[in-house]
């Protein structure tokens, strides 16, 4: 499940171009994937809520958007809560990744980690950004899901 958090995407004052990255991305990766939930800044911390509060999560939430330093950038602070365990080392593999391509991408903030049997992470609402985090996931998503699987059993 791809939520982008952008106010102005969701008032329709542009067309979000990041969610259907990530999309693309975890479909590639043989998730099944609905278009990405488009959502204003203000309602993240709900809809996160909301999806964590399913007795179905899906096995990878990616968020885009809302990790910046202003004001009305929520989303690590909202997803944060849900995770019982967080992945350091793939957040700093993203920003490393991220700081190979543009020097500012360390002002962004992420968090990685699991709840339950679901793997999410937070990423910028830039084209860039998720093309940087789902280059970082691209041979990590599928362990993480599979390692959580088998913790199932």
């Amino acid at each position: 499940m791809v939520i982008v958090a952008s106010t102005r995407a969701a008032d329709g004052v542009y067309e979000d171009q990041s969610g259907p990255i990530a999309v693309e991305f975890l479909r590639s990766k043989g998730f099944e994937t609905p278009a990405a939930l488009v959502v204003a800044d203000r309602d993240i911390r709900a809809t996160l809520d909301e999806v964590f509060a399913r007795p179905q999560v899906p096995h990878v939430v990616l968020t885009s958007g809302g990790t910046g330093i202003t004001a009305d950038d929520q989303t690590v602070e909202a997803l944060t809560p849900h995770l019982e365990r967080e992945l350091p080392g793939v957040v700093q593999a993203f920003f490393t990744k991220g700081r190979k391509n543009i020097a500012t991408a360390v002002l962004s903030r992420a968090v990685a980690g699991v709840s339950g049997h679901t793997f999410a992470m937070t990423l910028p609402g830039s084209r860039g950004g998720v093309k940087d985090g789902c280059a970082v996931l691209d041979e990590l998503v599928v362990p993480i899901i599979d390692m959580l699987e088998e913790d199932r059993d």
